[in-house]
This record gives C-alpha cells, sequence and structure tokens, in this order.
C-alpha cells in the first residue's frame, strides 16, 4: 500500500464574536488516500490555519510511503520540521494530524479498531468531565451524568458549587496558565477547604520553575501538559514530580504515537492522564477514544458538551456522551469519516469577525466575571 494524496480541511466551529486567536476557533482536518482505496483522517490543532499550510507543503514527502510504517514517519516528519527548533503548535500540529490518520489507515486495511493496534482494549467507556461555574449549568451536567467539572479560577465560585453540588462531584479549578506562581499559590490555598479535584496549568506552561513552586506550595493534585508537545516536553516534569494529572493535547502532542508513549512514561510515576479536548473536534475526540481505552491509567477525558451544532454533522460515526461516559466503538480504525459536503457550509470566517481577547488581568477578570 501506498500513500497517494494528503487533502486537508478548514472547519469553522465557532460562532462567537470574542476570541484569543485571529480566526477564532477552527478544525483542521486531513484526509490521507491510498493505492488500494482506503482512506484515514486524522485532526491537527494549535494554530489551524498556518498547521494546515504545513500539511500541504509537506504532504510531497508522504506520497508513495507504506502507510504503515507509522513510527519511521513519524519521525520522517519530525526532522523535515527540525529547523523549526523546539517543537510548537506547527510541527505538532502536522505530525499529529498525519499521524491519526495513519492509525486509521492500518484499523481499516486489517480490519480492527485503532484501540487494537494500541495494545487491545483496558476499558469499555471512557469517563468525561466539562465546565461549570454556575450553580445552573453544574445542575444541568449533573442531570445529563456528568459528575465531574472544572470551574473558573475562583475561590467564590468553587466555593459555591460544592456546597451547592456536595461531596458526590468532581470539582476541578482551570487556571488557564495565566497566574504568577505567588498568585497561584495564594488561590490555591484558598480553594483547598474545598477538595478540588485538580488545579489546572496555575502557571505559564513557559515557565517550569514556577509551576515546581506551586506544585511544592498547594496541596490539590496539578494538572497540566496542553500545551506540550511531545516526550522530552514532559520528561522534566514526571522526573521532578511536579504533575499529579497530565493533559495532552493529542493534536499538538503528537498524535496517537505520542500520546501513548507519553501515557506510558506517566505511568511509571504514578501520574493519571486526562487530555485536553476543550477546543479539539470530533476526529480529535474519536482518536482520543480509542487511545484512552488501550491504556491503564486514565482520569477522564474532557468534553464539550454543548458544541457547535454541525459537531455531528461534518463527520459520520462521532460518539456522543451517555451518562457521563462515551462508549469505545468497534469499527475498523478510528471508526469516523469526513463529510465533505458538510464542511463546505462552514468555511472559517475573516479575522476581521472577531473580537481579540488582550490576556491582561483586566480583561482577564472581566472573562471570569461572564
Amino acid at each position: 500500500m501506498k500513500i497517494t494524496d494528503v487533502r486537508t480541511y478548514l472547519v469553522n466551529a465557532d460562532y462567537g464574536g470574542r476570541t484569543d486567536r485571529p480566526h477564532g476557533r477552527n478544525w483542521l482536518f486531513v484526509k490521507v488516500f491510498t493505492d488500494e482505496g482506503i482512506t484515514g483522517v486524522g485532526e491537527g490543532g494549535g494554530w489551524p490555519e498556518v498547521v494546515e499550510a504545513g500539511i500541504r507543503e509537506l504532504s510531497y514527502f508522504l506520497i508513495g510511503e507504506n502507510p504503515f510504517d507509522i513510527e519511521r514517519l513519524w519521525m520522517k516528519l519530525y526532522y523535515l520540521l527540525h529547523g523549526h527548533g523546539l517543537t510548537g503548535a506547527v510541527r505538532g500540529g502536522v505530525i499529529s494530524a498525519i499521524d491519526m490518520a495513519l492509525w486509521d489507515i492500518k484499523g481499516k486495511a486489517l480490519g480492527v479498531p485503532v484501540y487494537e493496534l494500541l495494545g487491545g482494549k483496558y476499558r469499555d467507556r471512557i469517563p468525561v468531565y466539562s465546565h461549570a461555574s454556575t450553580v445552573e449549568r453544574a445542575q444541568q451536567l449533573i442531570e445529563r451524568g456528568i459528575k465531574i467539572f472544572k470551574c473558573a479560577p475562583s475561590v467564590q465560585v468553587l466555593k459555591t458549587l460544592r456546597e451547592a453540588c456536595g461531596d458526590d462531584v468532581e470539582i476541578g479549578v482551570h487556571c488557564h496558565g495565566e497566574f504568577t506562581a505567588a498568585a497561584a499559590i495564594q488561590l490555591g490555598k484558598a480553594c483547598e477547604p474545598y477538595r478540588p479535584a485538580f488545579f489546572e496549568e496555575p502557571t505559564s506552561p513557559d515557565d517550569i520553575e514556577a509551576l515546581a513552586k506551586v506544585a511544592e506550595k498547594v496541596d490539590i493534585p496539578i494538572a497540566a501538559g496542553e500545551r506540550l508537545y511531545h516526550k522530552w516536553s514532559v520528561k522534566d516534569l514526571l522526573h521532578r514530580q511536579i504533575i499529579d494529572i497530565f493533559q495532552p493535547e493529542i493534536t499538538r502532542i503528537g498524535g496517537i504515537t505520542e500520546s501513548k508513549k507519553t501515557a506510558i512514561m506517566c505511568e511509571a510515576y504514578g501520574v493519571k492522564v486526562a487530555p485536553h479536548d476543550g477546543s479539539a473536534g470530533p476526529i480529535a475526540e474519536m482518536a482520543n477514544i480509542h487511545f484512552l481505552a488501550s491504556i491503564p491509567n486514565v482520569a477522564y477525558l474532557e468534553h464539550r458538551t454543548d458544541d457547535v451544532p454541525w459537531r455531528f454533522e461534518v463527520v459520520t460515526g462521532a460518539v456522543p456522551d451517555v451518562n457521563g461516559y462515551l462508549e469505545v466503538p468497534n469499527r475498523p480504525g478510528l471508526g469516523i469519516d469526513i463529510n465533505e459536503a458538510e464542511i463546505a457550509k462552514h468555511p472559517p470566517r475573516a479575522v476581521s469577525a472577531y473580537q481579540y481577547r488582550e490576556p491582561t488581568p483586566e480583561a482577564f477578570q472581566q472573562m471570569r466575571a461572564r
């Protein structure tokens, strides 16, 4: 089998007017074609519009290759972008999208779900968590069967949710990497009496020393990882025992291949895995389901319970949440495909359609107040 073509699809996934990205939220889907008629789909993230340009340029180096050679092609793409320096959104997004598609092809060709290629099924369903910063929203999730969610970085919000929802729910505190170490420690200590399930990205992912300070002073499990791009970036967090929950973003970390490798690293350190899935789309979620089905150290998977209505239209095979879980499908490959006709109805909007959110302390507080 040989790769014959690689195509990309940018899909608008945002009907809001505010953003911290120029183009708002978009999904980047990729489809890899072969000479045997078998195709595979993947999804790249980080900076979808720029990642798409990277995939189009590098697709030349994939034509004629055997799609079964996943490990070798992962490294080929990695070294083709050697000049990118420290891996960021571009190299991570390119590799992730292609990697997922290759696993999809291999599963379809062999007639088995991707999780079978990753060591077999460890679980039949994946627990999910969502987002709630009001009692009303939390109650909606609980009624839906979801008893794990994260809230805005506010002691008052956490206190209110804990008192209203009781001890049968898990509530994380999400900081978006926007606090200094001192501010994060102050917030974390104040949150401790309300038993948060995790303290997510309290400081910038660019500053490991700041995160280490917070982990040393705050008695809440530390969660981080959505803006890391390969196994090497996770190594120090694990070796220094800074994190308790690792949150890889499968559209950035290097796809299924690197997600599996980093999960094994985490297992050796007693760290749970809870992939970030907040901005990603249905293909990435399906890839996460297969990956998580194959490992023992799962905490949960982030899940958008209320996404754009066309989430289940631009693809076929997406899995809905039921009573707080996503069922692991048994279809060959990833069990999902692209609907090009529906994708054409949702092109990305212009930069001018959005109001950019400047991450100043004032803007941060206004965002949290909404």
